[in-house]
C-alpha cells in the first residue's frame, strides 16, 4: 500500500504540461500518479504478475488542507510517501530503489525537480499476521502460499485451453 500526501499551500497549475495531482494542486492526474506508484512498487518487489498482487498493490493519493503540514521554519511544500509492505518484502537494494524511484516519480509528477529534496519516503513493514486480505490476517508464509496457489490455478486454466 502506498500513500502520497502533499500540503495544499503554494499550489499552482501550469496548463499544457503532463503532471499528476490531487485536486488540481500540483499536478493534473492523481489516478495516474497512484497507478504509476503502485506499478513501480510491484516491479521493484519483483512479485509475480498475478491478480492477487495486481489487485492488492495500490496507492492512495491524499491532499492535506493548507496549514496541515509544516517544518520548523514554517515551510509546507513537502510530499510524504508512505509504503506499507509485508515483512521482508524489501531487501536493502529494493529499499534504495523504492525511495529513489518514488522520489523521481513525485518530482516529475509535479514538474518540479527541486521537490526531490522535499519528498519524504517512509518504508513500513506490517508485522506477521498484520496484512489482511480477503478478511484474513495473513502471515508472510500464508501470503506466499496464496500466491503459489493462484499461480498453479492460472497455469491449470491456461493448460485447459
Amino acid at each position: 500500500m502506498l500513500t502520497a500526501l502533499r500540503a495544499a499551500a503554494g499550489c499552482s497549475h501550469v496548463a499544457g504540461t503532463t503532471r499528476w495531482c490531487v485536486a488540481g494542486c500540483w499536478c493534473t492526474d492523481g489516478h495516474r500518479l497512484a497507478k504509476d506508484l503502485a506499478a513501480t512498487l510491484m516491479a521493484i518487489e519483483e512479485v509475480p504478475d498475478i491478480p492477487m498482487f495486481r489487485r492488492n498493490t495500490a496507492a492512495f493519493v491524499h491532499e492535506l488542507p493548507t496549514g496541515a503540514l509544516s517544518n520548523v521554519d514554517g515551510a509546507s511544500d513537502y510530499v510524504r510517501v508512505q509504503v506499507l509492505t509485508n515483512t521482508g518484502a524489501l531487501d536493502r537494494d529494493k529499499q534504495i530503489a523504492v525511495v529513489s524511484r518514488f522520489t523521481g516519480i513525485i518530482a516529475e509528477a509535479a514538474d518540479d525537480p527541486t521537490l526531490a529534496d522535499r519528498t519524504w519516503v517512509l518504508l513500513t513493514e506490517a508485522v506477521p499476521g498484520g496484512w489482511g486480505l480477503g478478511g484474513h490476517a495473513n502471515t508472510n508464509d500464508e501470503l506466499v502460499a496464496a500466491a503459489r496457489k493462484q499461480i498453479a490455478e492460472l497455469r491449470a486454466m491456461a493448460g485447459d485451453r
